[in-house]
């Protein structure tokens, strides 16, 4: 299967709001997962019919990770702010400064919540909608994944 035609699929369920597609050719396998983030993009797995079973491996992972979480959402009423990449989770621009945000403060759409490290690039996470930091769920210097969720914001 093509580069064009995968970029194709991808945009495919990024557009459609579909949660996941599988798409067989052949030999060739392709599930595309929609992980519901703002940014359109979907997480592939390609493989041929004999490495299918290693690759398979790594989806199973994934719920078990979220599934805490999924336990804990829940509990918390609000908007909740997620990471939009995989990195390490910083809460001010250096050691010496004051936190972005603290619990109780009212932020803005667009305000900078934290940082995340990705890389070796500092990315300033900004807030998707306005209201009051009700809970902040990751600990300075913490590692963080993909749509983990990082503040609530009622």
């Amino acid at each position: 299967m093509d580069l064009r035609k995968l970029k194709t699929l991808i945009d495919l369920v990024s557009e459609s709001g579909i949660s996941e597609l599988e798409v067989n050719e052949g030999e060739d396998r392709v599930r595309i997962v929609n992980a519901g983030s703002s940014a359109p993009a979907g997480h592939v797995v390609y493989a041929n019919p004999a490495p299918v079973h290693g690759m398979q491996a790594a989806p199973v992972a994934a719920p078990l990770v979220a599934a805490p979480v999924a336990e804990e959402a829940p509990a918390e009423t609000g908007f909740v702010a997620r990471s939009p990449m995989v990195g390490t989770f910083y809460r001010a621009p250096n050691p010496e400064s004051p936190d972005f945000v603290k619990v109780g403060d009212t932020v803005k759409v667009g305000q900078t919540l934290c940082i995340i490290e990705a890389m070796k690039l500092l990315n300033e996470i900004e807030s998707e909608q306005a209201g009051v930091i009700k809970q902040i769920l990751c600990e300075n210097g913490q590692g963080v994944e993909f749509d983990q969720p990082l503040f609530i914001i009622t």
